[in-house]
């Protein structure tokens, strides 16, 4: 029984499991109030990622365009910028941050963002916008290295970089870099701090995004992370990263440049990984974990005693997306008894190798595992269809649908994004809240497996 670590082993790309880092740099603009991104480059670059932004959450979300056009190639499109900017500080009166998104047209033409920054800030927002606060921020996401991965991560420690301001003294907090999460987790996550009465500065702040309609009509949704949480970063007692791939550069920066102790992971997916979270946690704050939580770690566990053996146990999994929310829900997959088969990350990162989980995937299987980086789903189709994979169930986003559909295996939709089916970011992953609806997920998609194909469904008439 081994695991093995391979890259796909064709130059080509049959449907991508990721797209590309603007789109991470993107989605982390958005989890900030009094913000709007700009995206320096084709109208597409936004239009697609905001459109995948609507579908999963169902809401409508500001993100600008440079429109950068064909003339640009040969004359450049810093003018673009500059317009961009103008326009956005006189439409939307209480802006305040402006993240500025490259794209692969852009790098690849040379166009200089940095110094166009510094001529907006000696120029446009002394003459015209004096007094008023604005900060611009460069971000550098060429599309044709990474994902939208490592560009959620780019854009984090941007962001984090341009803002952080030590002060005299700590602010007693801890700064908790979500990751690429939903609103659910967010609220999980501070429900599991407040019981353990530690404050945080989340970054970011999404929960809004499940936004109300109101009696005094519709909101944009945006996120909920200010100016001067970002600012205090450099002042917390610690930063606790949850992800390795997803804010992890951000909070090695702090510890560097500010001393803010880092913690980076696990992912708190499952029991054990929401276990280390919180004794992660308690030592960073001397907070203790109180008894509330004990018992709700307990509902947990009886909730997974309940399907784990009788329902879960043996059975044969593939996952793929966000490669930190892969190795998380394998992890617990492992717990539940059952065997990942088969995870695809789908970027080129080459330091999973390295990867402390991924090396105790390795050495700890005791089934035919295999990992595949720079994946993509005909990875997932050919070892179906072709090279006699057997699976029971597949965990992730709605971009690989078809394949179960086509191959008739029962699939759980998680990650980003999930647009065939409703409500999905109201359901937490991590956290004891998040190891239930796991669980039950998994065992309900399966359920409904059996009944379709009369495979054992009398069983659930005498459980």
């Amino acid at each position: 029984m081994s695991c093995e670590l391979k890259a796909k082993d064709r130059v080509g790309t049959i449907n991508p499991i990721f797209t590309c880092q603007p789109a991470g740099a993107q989605y982390a603009s958005i989890g900030i109030k009094d913000c709007i991104g700009l995206v320096h480059g084709g109208q597409g670059c936004v239009m697609f990622v905001r459109l995948t932004m609507s579908q999963h959450f169902k809401e409508s979300f500001e993100l600008a365009s440079s429109s950068v056009h064909e003339d640009a190639a040969v004359f450049g499109a810093l003018h673009r910028v500059e317009q961009g900017v103008d326009v956005l500080l006189m439409r939307y009166p209480d802006l305040k941050v402006i993240p500025i998104i490259t794209t692969c047209s852009t790098e690849v033409i040379g166009d200089d963002v940095d110094g166009v920054v510094q001529k907006l800030e000696a120029g446009l927002l002394k003459e015209k916008y004096a007094g008023r606060e604005v900060h611009l921020i460069p971000i550098h996401t060429p599309s044709f290295v990474g994902s939208q991965i490592s560009g959620y991560d780019v854009a984090v420690k941007a962001i984090v970089e341009h803002f952080a301001t030590k002060s005299d003294k700590t602010n007693g907090k801890i700064n908790l870099l979500t990751g690429w999460v939903n609103p659910a987790d967010v609220t999980e996550l501070k429900s599991l701090l407040a019981a353990m009465e530690v404050d945080a500065t989340v970054l970011f702040d999404i929960e809004t995004f499940d936004s109300p309609i109101m009696p005094d009509g519709n909101h944009v949704s945006h996120g909920e992370t200010t100016i001067a949480d970002l600012q205090s970063t450099a002042n917390a007692i610690g930063t606790i990263a949850l992800n390795k791939y997803e804010g992890a550069k951000a909070a090695k920066y702090l510890e560097n440049e500010f001393e803010v102790p880092a913690i980076i992971g696990p992912t708190p997916i499952g029991i054990r990984n929401t276990d280390t979270f919180l004794a992660n946690v308690k030592k960073m704050s001397g907070k203790a974990i109180p008894q509330s939580l004990v018992r709700k770690r307990g509902i947990a566990l009886d909730a997974i005693a309940d399907v784990s053996h009788m329902f879960l146990a043996g059975k044969k999994v593939a996952i793929y997306g966000n490669p930190d929310l892969v190795i998380g829900l394998a992890e617990y997959c492992i717990d539940l008894e059952m065997e990942p088969v088969l995870l695809l990350l789908g970027d080129d990162n080459g330091t999973y190798n390295a990867d402390p989980r991924i090396k105790a995937l390795k050495e700890g299987v005791g089934f035919e595992m295999e990992i595949v980086t720079n994946a993509d789903f005909w990875e997932l189709e050919d070892r179906i269809k072709n090279k006699g994979l057997k699976l029971d169930l597949i965990l992730g986003h709605s971009k690989g649908r078809f394949v179960a559909i086509d191959n008739n295996i029962p699939m759980v939709r998680l990650g980003y994004p999930v647009y065939d089916r409703a409500g999905g970011f109201r359901h937490p992953v991590v956290g004891y809240d998040g190891a239930i609806w796991l669980a039950e997920e998994m065992a309900n998609t399966i359920f409904t497996d059996m009944e379709y194909k009369h495979n054992k469904e009398w069983v659930l008439n005498v459980w």
